[in-house]
């Protein structure tokens, strides 16, 4: 996570968007995110906010939390986001597997949007990947009954192992990826998709 658990500040003597970790052992409630309970989603992943930015200023409504490591890509977002007034918008800096499995609220999310994460391509690196066996049922840990995990990656064995791992769970039922959201590609997907490759997405409902 690029150092300690807890470097998740804005850097510039003001928390803004920045949740504040003040413990890497006690989970969080959802109250410590959001005072006012509404709809939450959680992307993992979130970079710069190519995605996250434009669906958080369409859904006012909603509340999203984006996690990313680097934090020259969150602060990124944040600029954008206060400028634009963003109150339904929250940024960790942390390390996601460990978050999503030990430190968020249970049952608190209704969608994890999870886009493009790094494929480790070698056969020896794969089990770095963030989509593995054990990862089903850690996203079902945070999930409302009926949430909806979404998932793209241009890599073709790293879908198959997505689509390999949350069938097998036994809790999750496979679903198309509504249009609507297929729409919004992140920049990283416009830069693929320009060069003649191809977006593969899939969603899974936890029932």
């Amino acid at each position: 996570m690029g150092g300690d658990g807890l470097s998740n500040a804005s850097g510039d003597g003001r928390s803004g968007l920045f949740h504040e970790f003040t413990s890497v052992i006690n989970p969080l409630l959802r109250e410590d995110l959001f005072a006012k309970p509404q709809p939450m989603e959680l992307e993992i992943g979130c970079g710069d906010g190519g995605f996250l930015f434009g669906y958080a200023g369409d859904y006012p409504d909603r509340q999203f939390v984006g996690v990313e490591r680097l934090l020259g890509r969150l602060r990124k977002l944040e600029k954008k986001a206060r400028r634009e007034g963003f109150e339904n918008l929250r940024l960790l800096r942390f390390e996601a597997r460990y978050l999503v499995q030990y430190l968020l609220p249970a049952n608190a999310f209704e969608a994890i949007h999870i886009y493009f994460p790094d494929p480790w391509p070698k056969d020896k690196h794969a089990w770095h990947r963030l989509v593995n066996k054990e990862f089903p049922e850690i996203t079902a840990r945070i999930l409302t009954t009926g949430g909806v995990v979404h998932l793209r990656t241009d890599n073709e064995p790293y879908f198959s192992q997505m689509q390999e791992v949350f069938s097998a769970h036994g809790g999750f039922v496979h679903e198309e990826t509504p249009t609507e959201l297929a729409a919004r590609r992140t920049e990283f997907e416009k830069m693929f998709n320009a060069k003649g490759i191809q977006t593969l997405r899939v969603s899974w409902r936890l029932t």
